[in-house]
């Protein structure tokens, strides 16, 4: 059987942005780069920015990328964040300091430095309940109303977002958070259709794959200084990616 072929709502134009994981530097250039890509292309009547998860964590800046994001953005667009499992562990330790011990494995760390946080030891409870409490009060009231108003998942059209993906053979409807922000293995094996065309992101790949079930948009920003965008009209996919080298493919 040929490809279901899903498409936008008519009118509609959204920019999937990829895993930034704390670097400023490439997000400021995405932004310019969609900027000059929004004045190339004919007015839509609904355009969306919409960052995949996983903007903190990693990298070196991770509170400027938030700081960045908080800012209306430009052209009129609007601007819909997602939750990814970074985002996920951030809001978790803000309730219980013990997350720590395996958020600081993958880039927690990083993030709470960019924060100004002290270093201290990290080796008992005590440890990360006072990293915890310094942590809350040096979290600006934006951001951390940031965090908390991510979104699970977005839908627009035959076209469905979400951070890491879904469960396959569950219907859209009845995903888990769970899953949307964490599944990998079920869900990047599975050739069947889901109803809809997934984007995500969080298994990092070193192209954006543009696949007839589902498009990934994670180019290992923190690992490879590569962050990457799908633009999406109808049922068309163009890829945008900016690196320290200037850098741009379509697709």
């Amino acid at each position: 059987m040929p490809p279901v072929v899903h498409a936008l709502t008519e009118g509609c134009r959204v920019y999937a942005i990829g895993d930034v994981h704390g670097h400023a530097d490439l997000l400021g250039r995405m932004l310019e780069t969609i900027d000059a890509e929004e004045a190339r292309r004919p007015p839509a009547t609904w355009t969306v920015e919409l960052f995949l998860g996983d903007v903190i964590d990693r990298g070196p800046e991770s509170r400027g990328v938030v700081d960045m994001l908080i800012e209306p953005p430009g052209g009129g667009r609007h601007r819909v964040c997602l939750r990814g499992n970074h985002e996920d562990c951030l809001l978790r330790f803000l309730a219980e300091p013990t997350v720590l011990a395996t958020w600081r494995a993958f880039g927690g760390l990083e993030t709470l430095a960019s924060y100004g946080l002290s270093h201290r030891p990290l080796s008992t409870p005590e440890d990360f309940d006072a990293a915890r409490i310094e942590f809350i009060n040096k979290l600006p009231p934006a951001h951390k109303r940031f965090f908390e108003q991510t979104w699970l998942f977005y839908e627009q059209g035959g076209f469905f977002f979400a951070h890491a993906g879904v469960r396959p053979g569950v219907l859209l409807s009845e995903q888990t958070a769970e899953d949307l922000m964490y599944i990998r293995g079920p869900f990047v094996s599975y050739h069947g259709d889901f109803g809809k065309r997934i984007v995500h992101g969080h298994t990092p790949v070193a192209a954006v794959e543009v696949l007839p079930n589902r498009i990934n948009v994670d180019t290992g920003a923190y690992a490879t200084g590569r962050l990457s965008c799908v633009v999406i009209e109808g049922d068309r996919v163009d890829v945008l990616s900016v690196s320290r080298m200037p850098l741009k493919e379509r697709a």
